[in-house]
Formats: C-alpha cells, sequence, structure tokens
C-alpha cells in the first residue's frame, strides 16, 4: 500500500517572525502536568508563575513556583476554566506567555485569541490550527484533501438520524458512532446491526449535547482488533515540520489511555517512516506550529495500513516515553518555538533508542469499578533509579478531593530493550507506596503482568476482556496480622502514668495473658477478629476462629513505616501508617485501608443484623464513591421500587447513580451540592416486614 502525502504549507497572511526573550511564563493549569512544565522553565532559568483554585492551595505546583496567583473557589469553571481570571493573573505577574498544559484551556480557541488580545504569547498552535483540528468532522475532511488515509465513513456536518441512518448502508457494520466535538471517547458508540442504529443514535446526540454543546454525529466503519497509535510532531513559525516517533497506546479502558509505550511493538521501519509523513503532513495542511499529536488508527491484522483519526493540538499526558527514546525536551521546545526560534533538529536528527513505558497512577478503587476515590496522602514514597522517571503531583499531606480529573502520577521507565523496559515499569510500581488514598497501582501490575501485554500483542479491547480474570489481592490472614500487631505497638507506646502492666495492652493476669481483641472492618460491612497476646515483637495471634500462631512486628530501620511482620513462619514488609481509627497498609504497589471497628460500631451491626430478616437485603444506600451530591430524586418519606434512582453523586469528571436495593419507604438527609464520604449511608429504605427477633442471648464476648 503506497500512500501520497501533500507537503504545501499553510498560506496565510505574511507575517515577520520576531525572536523574543521570555523570563516570566504562567502555567495555566494544575497537578503533575503544572509540576512538569514548571522543572523545564527552572532548568532553562524562566520564572514561573503558578496558578491555583482554592482546593489547591496546598498543592504541589503553587510550592515548586516562583510565584502564585489565586484564581478562584474549587469548580473548574470558577478557577481553571476561567478566561478572564488567568488572563489577569497573567498581566498580574508579568508572564509574557501562558502554557497551558493539557486539558482545561489547552485547546481552547476562544482563550488562544483572548491571548492574542491580550499581547500575550500562547504557548501552542494558532487559532487557525486549534479551529481547524478542534472538530473530528472538519479536520477528518480536511486532512483527507492532502492525502492523509482517513476510515471510511460519513463526516458531514447537520446531518439528520435518518440521513445518517441512510448514509450507513454503505459505511457497513460493525461501524461506531463518534460526537464531532468530543474528545477522550466520551460518548462513543459501537452499533452491530442496523436495527440497534436508530435507538443508538438518539443516545448518543443526547449525551454529545450534554457533554459538549453539540449534538453532531459522525460515522466510522468499526475497525477490527484496532490499535490505536499517535505520532509526535514538532514544527516552529518557518515552515520546518518533523515527527519523533510513534506511541503505542492501544491499552485503554472506556477509550481512556491507562499504558502508553514508544516505540510501538507492531511498527516496522518503512511503515514507522510512512506514519510519520502522514502526520506531519496533517500539520503542513494547517500551518501548525508547536508540540502537537496525530492519532490514527491501525488494524493489527494489517499492520501496514493506519487511518488519521484526530489531531491533539497540545502536549500529550504520555509525552515521556517520546522524550526517553529521543533524549528531547517537548516542553522546552514548545518555549523555544513559541518564543520564535527556529528548529534546529532536522528529520534526520530523530532517532528512537530503546524502550520507554510510562503508567497512569489515578486515584480511583479498581474493584469499585474504577470508581475515583478522595483522601489524604498520610505516606508516600516514590520509585527512583536508572531509567525511572515519576511525574507527580504527590506529596505528604496532600489532601485529593473530588474537583478534578483523578490521575495523580506518571512512572515511566526506559530500558535498552521492551521487555526489560516492561520489567523495570513493574518493579518501579511495586516501589510506589500511596497509602491514605486508593489508587490502580496494584492493577497496572496485573495488567504488565498480562502474557499478551508482555508479548506486544495489544488492542483497545485488550483491557475490558481480561479485567474479569485479574484477581486482586485481598486482607489476607498475614495482613490483618500486620495490622493488629500495629494497632497492639500503638496502644503499647501511648504514653501513660500508670503502672505498665495496666497501662498497656499485655493481656496480663496472673493465669496466662488474655488476648486483646481487634475488630477490623475490611469494608463497609464485614469484619474480622483479631487477638494479639504478648508483646508486639513476640506475640500470638489468631485471627478468626483459627488457633494462636507465634507472630512480631519489628520496624525496619531505613524505611519509614516499614515494618517487617512474621506471621506462621513467613515474613513480609508492610508500609502502614494510622489515621484516626483507620490503618492504611501497603506493599508491592497493593494497599488498602482497614478501620479498627470500636465496641459501639459492633454492638450497632449487631443489634442491626439480629432485627434483619435473614437473607434480606441491607435497607442502606451507601455511596460507593466520594463526591457530591448533583441531584436528589426522592424524598423523605416517599415509596420508592427496587432499582429507583435515590440521588446522583458526582467525583472527578464520573457521575453515579445510587439506587434503592428494595421496596419500600425512603428516609434522605442529603441535599444537591452536600459533600459524601466513601461508604457513607446517604438514604435508609424501612420495608412492611416486622423485625424476627432471633436471639436474645447476646455476644458471647
Amino acid at each position: 500500500m503506497t500512500e501520497t502525502f501533500e507537503t504545501d504549507t499553510f498560506e496565510t497572511e505574511a507575517v515577520e517572525t520576531v525572536t523574543v526573550t521570555f523570563d516570566t511564563v504562567l502555567v495555566a493549569n494544575r497537578g503533575e502536568i503544572a509540576c512538569r512544565i514548571i522543572r523545564t522553565l527552572r532548568e532553562r532559568g524562566i520564572r514561573s508563575i503558578a496558578v491555583y483554585s482554592d482546593a489547591d492551595r496546598g498543592a504541589r505546583h503553587v510550592s515548586l513556583a516562583d510565584a502564585a496567583v489565586r484564581l478562584g473557589a474549587a469548580a473548574p469553571a470558577d478557577s481553571y476554566l476561567n478566561i478572564e481570571a488567568v488572563l489577569a493573573a497573567a498581566a498580574q505577574s508579568g508572564a509574557q506567555a501562558i502554557h497551558p498544559g493539557y486539558g482545561f484551556l489547552s485547546e481552547n480557541q476562544a482563550f488562544a485569541q483572548a491571548c492574542v488580545d491580550a499581547g500575550i504569547v500562547f504557548i501552542g498552535p494558532s487559532v487557525h490550527a486549534l479551529n481547524m483540528m478542534g472538530d473530528k468532522i472538519r479536520s477528518k475532511n480536511h486532512v483527507a484533501g492532502y492525502g492523509v488515509p482517513v476510515i471510511p465513513g460519513v463526516a458531514e456536518p447537520g446531518l439528520s438520524d435518518e440521513q445518517l441512518i441512510t448514509a450507513a448502508v454503505d459505511v457497513g457494520y460493525p461501524m461506531l458512532i463518534k460526537p464531532s466535538a468530543g474528545g477522550g471517547g466520551k460518548g462513543m458508540h459501537i452499533v452491530e446491526r442496523a436495527e440497534d442504529l436508530p435507538a443508538t443514535l438518539e443516545t448518543a446526540r443526547r449525551v454529545a449535547l450534554s457533554a459538549f454543546g453539540d449534538d453532531t454525529l459522525l460515522l466510522e466503519r468499526l475497525v477490527a482488533t484496532p490499535r490505536h497509535i499517535e505520532v509526535q510532531v514538532l514544527a516552529d513559525n518557518h515552515g520546518a515540520v518533523i515527527h519523533l516517533g510513534e506511541r503505542e497506546c492501544s491499552l485503554q479502558r472506556r477509550h481512556q489511555k491507562v499504558i502508553e509505550e514508544a516505540p510501538s511493538p507492531l511498527l516496522d521501519p518503512a511503515t514507522r517512516a510512512r506514519i510519520g509523513e502522514a502526520a506531519c503532513a496533517a500539520a503542513r495542511s494547517v500551518g501548525y506550529s508547536g508540540a502537537g499529536t496525530v492519532e490514527f488508527l491501525v488494524s493489527a491484522a494489517a499492520p501496514d495500513e493506519f487511518f488519521f483519526m484526530e489531531m491533539n493540538t497540545r502536549l500529550q499526558v504520555e509525552h515521556p516515553v517520546t522524550e526517553m527514546v529521543t533524549g528531547i525536551d517537548l516542553v522546552d521546545w514548545q518555549v523555544r518555538i513559541a518564543a520564535g526560534e527556529h528548529l534546529t533538529v532536522a528529520q534526520s536528527d530523530v532517532s528512537l533508542t530503546g524502550h520507554a513505558i510510562e503508567a497512569r497512577v489515578y486515584a480511583e478503587n479498581p474493584e469499585r469499578g474504577f470508581l475515583p476515590t478522595t483522601g489524604t496522602v498520610l505516606q508516600l514514597h516514590e520509585a527512583g533509579g536508572a531509567g525511572v522517571r515519576v511525574d507527580s503531583s504527590l506529596t505528604p499531606g496532600l489532601t485529593i478531593a473530588s474537583h478534578y480529573d483523578p490521575m495523580l502520577a506518571k512512572v515511566i521507565a526506559w530500558a535498552p530493550t521492551r521487555l526489560a523496559a516492561i520489567t523495570r515499569l513493574d518493579r518501579a510500581l511495586a516501589d510506589t507506596v500511596v497509602l491514605g488514598v486508593q489508587t490502580n497501582t496494584e492493577y497496572l501490575r496485573l495488567l504488565l503482568a498480562d502474557a499478551d501485554v508482555r508479548a506486544g500483542r495489544l488492542d483497545t479491547g485488550l483491557i475490558e476482556r481480561t479485567l474479569p480474570e485479574l484477581r486482586f489481592r485481598g486482607a489476607d490472614d498475614h495482613l490483618l496480622a500486620a495490622v493488629a500487631l500495629f494497632l497492639h505497638s500503638l496502644a503499647g507506646s501511648a504514653p501513660s502514668d500508670a503502672h505498665p502492666v495496666w497501662a498497656r495492652p499485655s493481656g496480663w493476669r496472673m493465669a496466662s495473658p488474655r488476648p486483646v481483641r481487634y475488630c477490623l472492618g475490611v469494608s463497609a460491612t464485614d469484619a474480622v477478629d483479631v487477638r494479639v497476646a504478648g508483646e508486639p515483637g513476640a506475640a500470638s495471634v489468631s485471627i478468626g476462629d483459627g488457633s494462636a500462631v507465634p507472630a512480631g512486628l519489628t520496624p525496619v530501620g531505613d524505611r519509614p513505616g516499614a515494618f517487617a511482620v512474621d506471621y506462621a513462619g513467613q515474613t513480609r514488609v508492610f508500609v502502614m501508617t494510622g489515621s484516626g481509627a483507620s490503618v492504611h497498609i501497603g506493599a508491592d504497589g497493593f494497599s488498602m485501608e482497614l478501620r479498627h471497628r470500636s465496641r459501639a460500631e459492633q454492638l450497632a451491626e449487631h443489634l442491626a443484623s439480629r432485627d434483619r430478616v435473614p437473607g434480606a437485603v441491607s435497607p442502606d444506600v451507601r455511596s460507593p464513591m466520594p463526591g457530591t451530591v448533583i441531584a436528589v430524586h426522592a424524598a423523605t418519606g416517599d415509596t420508592v421500587a427496587a432499582g429507583q434512582t435515590i440521588l446522583v453523586v458526582e467525583a472527578m469528571k464520573m457521575e453515579h447513580k445510587l439506587v434503592a436495593a428494595t421496596a419500600g419507604r425512603v428516609t434522605v438527609n442529603l441535599k444537591t451540592g452536600d459533600r459524601v464520604a466513601l461508604d457513607q449511608i446517604v438514604a435508609s429504605i424501612a420495608t412492611d416486614t416486622t423485625p424476627v427477633t432471633i436471639s436474645d442471648k447476646g455476644d458471647s464476648e
């Protein structure tokens, strides 16, 4: 297969480009990307200005910058998306240029134009390039005229559902419905059969209008076993355009990238050169300048064919893997190009050395459908060493709230070969400790261990197929023993004026020591009794109804919060820290929170279970994630049916409907705007069933 690519540059009015010097640059973003941009600015000797919302007052990017300006309240619309506030911050700080990072205002045409109008340099492409590539239909039709291969489909603005249904006959099935104005995979729908198309179009329009304010749709032929491959381009304001090779981004969940690598294990050198030139042709077609990414879809069954999907007119989350195999600092070149410099790197200068792979660390719980999590970072250890890079927003004491995207950090590894890079990344993830906030680190390690991933047999559906087979680590006996011993040591070290015999939980008595009982909650409703007798360093531990086993707890001197735990003849090292009645524990990329339930909590749960009909579902409606109530669909006293939505909670760009598990009369004590915690009871359902008394003997303990 041979493609020809138009090489004419986009013609515009001749504008004399003047090289300027930036001494102050404002970073209009937050989190790990703001920290990463500030790092390059510091290396260049450029003064950096951070901006922040009220929720980010103590964030890491604020402390790293030379100065910081408050934008407004926590909501993005009041802060990071407030164009007037960002421009006012730039004027106040004396910034000559603004780097938008990615997300927020990075591809916002109105913001880019506002920067031009204010005499501030927008570190990104022209308004024309943003406009042309910001719409999927327009960009697809445009690049097709420059010889760039596109997926067969229908991409015309203004088509009704009836017109799309008629045109779908020529597209063929299976097909993909995509919102023209969308991004990040939101609102995309697969249609397998013609009879399903009308209803799916109706749903797709509703989602597109709600998410993007534009219900324009396009249809594309669904590529079998698709692989998502993107090409990094660099272009200056003097006509030079080069590519820096490709990145494989096929490991996705819900169309969101999870692990990315460079180069792709699929492409041979000839295809790499062709797809790179296609990306350059797309960039030239709009007179592009700066760093950009052209995304292609490639069938695993036909790796020599590729089709244009869209162009991201900004820096990408996964840009570090390209930097590590090329040795080129993309942020540095963004700044230099925006300042008017010529691109001094020719295409012949670009070479890909070794292999780099990146994993995104999110505040989310994979075992709960990847729902977002919140919390405070109580213990932190980030990986390091040869070939390992961490781009992170984390710092001890940082509070992770539900206002923004849940990505916390990126862990990147480089090695001479792909398998060596995967092994190094896996080790780096094992060394990553974040206690106080649930993350997806264990899930990332399980994914890297998959045989198809290690062999490079990738496609965008691989994660969804393998998820049901993944087995996450739970609270095994060794971990429960570790937490009980840790609590035992904390209680024993508490200061007291009393005699040690009475002040410490040693269980001392005239006969043999009586075990101290710790009721450890492993979920909102399940708990395990662990009994400890003796000192933490030389104790005996019994779990549940099991017999006592010798155990011990020893601090690991060179690692804060680390303890070697001996249990049943096996020694493992855990990192632990306490927070109120909870213990956060982690090891090898795995972490969890166990709550030490008080006697009052145990009694309340026991009494509730006595009054519950055996086999009946819990009448409590709990929130599976922390967040904000955005809608309430039932009021106290209403009669609800099983499965009826009671309220909707939103966190980190995700909505979740909370439904009644049983029919009855509901009690709701929350209103729109209220914050909720993980597993918080948000409503209760009273049924007409008469409580049955099971026993009146009480708890034997």
